[in-house]
């Protein structure tokens, strides 16, 4: 009978160091989640930066070639227009 105790006690005390080292890692992919969720933010944040920051270039790049094409169309009118039409142009 004694031994049957002892046993069952082994057994006990081998579920209860398996339920410890289970407890122990829920506990550590908790804190792993914890961290993994804070990234999640700052790469979100940064996404969301960097995402404004191409609106803006692309802002500006779309006001560059506006420029550049209305300097473009002021050469061809310039190129297109007569010898008599540039002198009157000129001014007094």
């Amino acid at each position: 009978m004694k031994l049957d105790n002892e046993l069952i006690k082994n057994r006990f005390d081998d579920i209860g160091l398996k339920v410890d080292a289970m407890i122990d890692l829920c506990q550590r992919l908790q804190e792993e989640k914890t961290q993994m969720l804070s990234r999640i933010k700052e790469l979100e944040a940064e996404l969301k930066e960097r995402q404004e920051t191409e609106i803006q270039i692309s802002e500006q790049d779309a006001l560059i070639q506006s420029k550049i094409d209305g300097l473009l169309t002021k050469l061809d009118d310039f190129g297109n227009e007569q010898p008599s039409d540039r002198s009157l142009n000129l001014g007094p």
